[in-house]
């Protein structure tokens, strides 16, 4: 979901070099509605490491990289190739060479003067604020690829010229709490174009502000506050479901739920509730195809009095419509081009973040819906044991890396389990998914301890393999050359019980994961198992396991490497048998209680929570 620099290369120059080549910094980016944050970090890194540029040259080339980052992602939703190169300029000292690139090759971008104030080319203005700050700029079109590319110098700073419709129509300052994200824009004069640094700067901050956000609803709430009353006196968001967001205007799917206004905002909070009961009696019907420049919208004249004017713009990303986001004044009978243009542009920056959030969502389900079918619906009650489990996933409600498992096996025998797959996500979930029902089958064909792990060792081998390799190409991509086949390594405590006349005999073998504990009545703490090699790693091992007994008082203790590698700095958790030793301090406390306390402890050992996945089984003699 985020914009993660796949691959990012910068060559600095050289004090002592005969020829040093230009700096250059460049990278990939996914692109995802983080990018251009992404982007402008790079840049303003590189640009710090080449030296003492003037501060103008810098912010605009910053400026100009977020624009056309965005632009890349909205319009092409391509990985993005992103170049930087410091160039010598003989009559200005320097300047800086922008290229972004993308996949998704289309009809040149058009820059041609409007017929109407309302009918702005959908590419005009971006270009137009790339011209507003570059000194040259242009479009190079290649088989299967497009790049923009402008070069800026260090110009002097101009006066900002003034715009009579901004004396006509006041815009409102923002809120103190954004007005430091989004300054006041202003009519730059170059070229008499609306377009300039401050609009920009709203613009890229605006971005970073949205695309921070995991929630449809809190993108909605934040556009209204960054509209409001800055650019509009009121405005709402409407929000298409997933399904009829396909096609059609409102209303006209069959069963369909229609739009969801989500928010609506006015500078009169007392006004708010008024205006929503007039908008969601009218919905906007947008015409087909979708566009995302303003058209008219009714004046909601029963809550806010004849006189005003209002303009809808559909939010589009790659071409499919997520809502409708609707702003309007009184006392006006058109908006400013000024604003309607920023608008469209913000618009097209919450239309990324919505769909942003809605991915996000769509992983977040699919994601606990992994791991409820990973994990034990219930765990069993063994006779004559108490038992007590933690398992906390790193991502919560996504699918872990650890895993457990407590199942009657018949014939007077229960069987329990506790790994730890290599990795996480997708390629975890299928070994985790095939482990467990693996384990069970094993267990209740009537397989011995240390059997189960040598068939499940050369199980993993040969089908998890193939399976974790086929998730990863699934979500990840195909592998690239050379890229062979991944083993999927797993670590696992597998343990039978028995329950007899005073206690239960325990059988169990650890396969390359952290030694059970052994707690007595006493307080005193053993390791109740051998190390043995991890599952999945080589073809030609056997496994043993191990016996003990389990009396009155006795408490086992398993964990994953989430509670034995907790850090804190240099430190882990199980440093100095740093586990055994709050083990000892447990002495005469039940199952759930020795469980609560060093999952506690694991929590408090570190200053940050821990970074790992965390699951722990207690089991208890009564």
């Amino acid at each position: 979901m985020g914009a993660i620099p796949t691959q990012r290369e910068t060559v600095s120059l050289g004090a002592d070099a005969p020829s040093p080549a230009p700096p250059v910094a460049r990278a990939t980016l996914a692109g995802g509605s983080h990018a251009p944050g992404v982007a402008r970090d790079l840049v303003r890194a590189a640009l710090s490491e080449w030296g003492d540029l003037p501060e103008r040259l810098a912010d605009d080339v910053i400026l100009v990289v977020s624009e056309l980052v965005t632009n890349a992602v909205v319009h092409a939703g391509t990985d993005v190739e992103l170049l930087c190169r410091l160039e010598d300029d003989p009559e200005h000292g320097h300047a800086v060479v922008v290229e972004v690139g993308d996949h998704h090759p289309s009809r040149a971008p058009r820059d041609n003067p409007p017929e109407t104030p309302y009918e702005t080319p959908e590419y005009g203005r971006g270009l137009r604020l790339v011209a507003a700050l570059a000194d040259a700029w242009g479009v190079t079109y290649r088989r299967g690829a497009k790049t923009v590319w402008a070069r800026l110098l260090p110009l002097a700073p101009e006066p900002y010229a003034t715009d009579e419709t901004y004396g006509a129509s006041p815009v409102a300052p923002l809120d103190p709490l954004l007005e430091a994200l989004a300054p006041e824009p202003q009519p730059s004069c170059r070229g008499g174009n609306w377009l300039n640094r401050g609009a920009l700067s709203f613009l890229a901050e605006a971005s970073d502000l949205l695309a921070g956000q995991l929630d449809e609803d809190l993108v909605a709430a934040l556009t209204s506050q960054l509209l409001v009353p800055r650019l509009a006196d009121w405005c709402a968001v409407w929000l298409e479901d997933e399904v009829s967001g396909h096609g059609g205007g409102w209303g006209e799917w069959a069963g369909g739920p229609g739009p969801r206004l989500a928010r609506v905002w006015h500078g009169d909070e007392s006004r708010i509730e008024e205006l929503r009961r007039a908008l969601e009696k009218d919905p906007p019907r947008p015409a087909e195809p979708p566009r995302s420049g303003p058209e008219p919208f009714p004046w909601p004249g029963a809550a806010l009095g004849p006189c005003g004017t209002a303009l809808a713009y559909r939010l589009i990303v790659g071409g499919r419509p997520l809502g409708t986001l609707v702003i309007g004044r009184t006392g006006t009978s058109a908006f400013p081009d000024e604003v309607t243009g920023l608008v469209e542009d913000l618009g097209r920056r919450v239309a990324l973040a919505i769909g942003a959030a809605r991915q996000y969502a769509r992983q977040a389900t699919i994601s606990a819906v992994l791991q409820r079918g990973l994990l034990p619906g219930a765990v069993a009650r063994i006779p004559g044991v108490r038992s007590a489990l933690v398992h906390e996933p790193r991502e919560q409600g996504g699918p872990s890396g650890d895993f457990y498992d407590l199942f009657p096996a018949g014939d007077g025998r229960w069987c329990f389990a506790i790994g730890d797959v290599q990795g996480k996500g997708p390629e975890a979930a299928v070994v985790i998914g095939l482990a467990r029902p693996w384990l069970r089958l094993l267990a209740r064909e009537g397989y011995g301890v240390a059997d189960v792990l040598d068939r499940l060792n050369h199980l993993l081998l040969d089908d998890a393999t193939e399976a974790a390799d086929a998730a990863a190409r699934a979500f990840v991509g195909p592998a690239g050359p050379g890229d062979g086949p991944q083993t999927r390594f797993l670590s696992l405590l597998y343990g039978e019980l028995a329950p007899f006349e005073g206690g239960v005999r325990c059988t169990l073998a650890s396969a390359g994961h952290p030694l059970p504990l052994l707690l007595g009545p006493d307080g005193s703490v053993a390791t109740a198992a051998r190390p043995q090699t991890l599952l999945g790693v080589i073809e030609d091992v056997t496994y043993t396991s191990d016996v003990l007994e389990l009396r009155h008082g006795d408490s086992l203790l398993c964990v994953t490497d989430g509670v034995t590698e907790r850090r804190s700095g240099i430190r882990q958790f199980d440093d100095g048998d740093g586990l055994a030793t709050a083990l000892a301090g447990c002495v005469g406390l039940d199952a759930e209680l020795i469980a609560e306390r060093i999952r506690r402890l694991v929590h408090e050992f570190g200053e940050h929570p821990p970074e790992d996945d965390l699951a722990l089984l207690v089991l208890q003699a009564e």
